[in-house]
């Protein structure tokens, strides 16, 4: 992947993906799990982006059944996920320990206070 930001449901993927493999339904319900409900990806939406993960590297495919009839895939973080998601990761800590640092100068004192 690019030294860019990951865009938000990339970045929500590959989380639902870090701790265990998962299948398409455990991957939505994840997503809107970490995302506290705020992010709900539409099946054309999940499955669009987790072909074009699996053509750069990022995920794999862990496992694949057959259940009623069809095919049921099971996708896993593979190595340069792991590695892309843990520099993204690093990239947002840095970025939002630096916001809490800049707020925290300009944090109003007691009234009548001078910063």
């Amino acid at each position: 992947m690019s030294d860019r930001a990951l865009q938000e449901p990339t970045l929500l993927l590959l989380t639902a993906l870090a701790d265990e493999p998962r299948h398409g339904y455990a991957i939505l319900q994840e997503v809107k799990k970490i995302s506290g409900g705020r992010v709900t990806l539409r099946t054309g939406t999940l499955y669009s982006a987790l072909e074009r993960l699996l053509n750069d590297g990022q995920i794999q495919v862990h496992s694949e059944e057959i259940v009623s009839g069809r095919l049921r895939r099971t996708y896993a973080l593979a190595p340069a996920g792991r590695a892309t998601l843990a520099a993204e990761a690093e990239r947002l800590h840095a970025t939002a320990t630096e916001a809490e640092r800049r707020l925290a100068l300009h944090r109003p004192g007691p009234k009548g206070a001078t910063a």
